[in-house]
């Protein structure tokens, strides 16, 4: 019986991990860094990336921290009512962002992303008003989609994120299975979709 509680509580515990660091800022994180360090180099590449960073993660992040802590939320809001403003903010910051970047003439690629987190979130706040389909999803499969097209076949590695995050949101019951299929498709298709549009 012991051992079966502990097993329990590892693939809650595991659950739980994956289900934090698969947040749509943390894994921007990952996905800018990566893909500006394939195209820049030196100050270019400190430059891009910290601008991709700042209105990508940390601006993101302070807006869903305050949110959350304003309406003393569960950190992942897991009701659909509850992400309405913060998604509308955050699609500020990714607007923003996609206009400093073209400013500054960051790689096509970084800039196309980023404009990917704000299509891609404005389209999750829509169905959000009716359907409360996982954001986790979206948000992992969309960047794994860059990476593919980015770095090709070493990019498909990535693929296996797709289903960890999937997993940790059932295992959770923060979702349905259509809910996350759904979520995950929809970020994949939508991201290459406007990557080979725009390039």
């Amino acid at each position: 019986m012991s051992r079966w509680n502990n097993s329990l509580k590892y693939k809650e515990y595991l659950a739980n991990t994956i289900s934090t660091v698969s947040n749509a800022p943390i894994i921007a994180i990952i996905v800018f860094a990566l893909i500006n360090y394939y195209f820049l180099k030196g100050n270019e590449y400190i430059m891009v990336t910290s601008i991709s960073l700042i209105f990508a993660t940390i601006i993101p992040s302070i807006i869903a921290f305050l949110w959350v802590k304003y309406k003393k939320l569960e950190i992942d809001m897991p009701r659909k009512e509850d992400r309405f403003y913060p998604l509308l903010w955050i699609l500020s910051s990714y607007l923003l962002g996609v206009i400093i970047l073209l400013l500054i003439s960051a790689p096509p690629i970084t800039t196309i992303l980023m404009f990917c987190y704000f299509s891609n979130t404005l389209v999750v706040l829509i169905i959000s008003l009716f359907w409360k389909i996982s954001i986790h999803s979206v948000g992992v499969a969309g960047p794994v989609a860059a990476l593919i097209y980015v770095f090709g076949y070493v990019g498909l590695i990535a693929l296996i994120l797709i289903p960890l995050v999937m997993w940790s949101r059932l295992y959770l019951r923060r979702h349905t299975l259509f809910q996350v299929i759904v979520g995950a498709l929809l970020g994949f298709i939508l991201t290459i979709v406007q990557i080979y549009f725009f390039i």
